[in-house]
């Protein structure tokens, strides 16, 4: 499995926008467990989601309801339904700002 593998482009198949009422909102993304697992993510764990305006945190949920390379999201700005993204595992061990926690 190469970098590839790993950053390969899913279609956004639905999405859900919530309300502030809703008791269950925020950034959100659905894969298939073979997706997830492609990507080294696991339920519970954040991911980017890198749309073609912007990028955001979500929350994984691992979801074999979704087709194979495709996603769900909710409450991602920026994304819509037929639209593509990639989600990716964050790099949380490299600094961007280096030299700053020397």
């Amino acid at each position: 499995m190469g970098e590839d593998a790993r950053n390969r482009i899913l279609r956004v198949a639905s999405f859900v926008g919530t309300r502030a009422s809703d008791p269950e909102r925020g950034p959100q993304v659905r894969l298939n467990s073979d997706e997830a697992r492609t990507r080294l993510l696991v339920d519970g764990e954040l991911a980017w989601v890198q749309g073609p305006r912007r990028q955001e945190l979500a929350t994984v949920v691992v979801d074999d309801a979704v087709a194979r390379g495709d996603c769900g999201l909710r409450d991602v700005a920026g994304a819509s339904v037929s639209g593509l993204v990639r989600v990716t595992k964050p790099d949380l061990g490299t600094h961007t700002r280096r030299g700053l926690f020397a």
